[in-house]
C-alpha cells in the first residue's frame, strides 16, 4: 500500500473517530460507484451526511478544506445521489468536510457542516 493511501486511511480513521465522538453513527466507509467515492457516510438525528475527508501534513500550501473544490463537490454529490437511489433513501442529506492538519505531530480536526450544496 502506498504512503499516500496509508495517510488517507489514517485520516479517514481519525475523522470517523471524531464523528463518533460527536454522536454520529458510521453507516458506511469508502462507498464507491464507478470511479466516484465518498469517504464516510454517517447518520445523526434525521440527517444522512456524506463526508469528504482531507488531511495534510502541513498547511504550507493551503488548508485541507481548500482542496475540496467545485469539481470534487460535484463528484461527491453525484456519488451520494447514486447511494440514495440504491438504498431508496428520501430523507435529509448534508455534505460535510472534515479537514485534518498535523501540528507538532498532533492532528487538528475541523468539521465543516453543510460545506457545499
Amino acid at each position: 500500500m502506498s504512503d499516500k493511501i496509508q495517510k488517507g486511511k489514517a485520516g479517514e480513521e481519525l475523522a470517523a473517530n471524531f464523528l463518533v465522538g460527536e454522536g454520529y453513527e458510521i453507516v458506511q466507509r469508502n462507498y464507491r460507484y464507478k470511479r466516484l467515492e465518498i469517504d464516510l457516510i454517517v447518520r445523526k438525528d434525521n440527517w444522512l451526511v456524506f463526508v469528504e475527508v482531507k488531511m495534510r501534513s502541513s498547511d504550507a500550501f493551503g488548508f485541507p478544506e481548500e482542496f475540496v473544490d467545485q469539481r470534487k463537490a460535484k463528484k461527491v454529490v453525484a456519488c451520494a445521489v447514486q447511494y440514495a437511489y440504491q438504498n431508496n433513501y428520501h430523507g435529509n442529506v448534508r455534505y460535510d468536510v472534515i479537514a485534518i492538519s498535523m501540528k507538532d505531530g498532533e492532528p487538528q480536526i475541523r468539521h465543516f457542516e453543510d460545506a457545499f450544496y
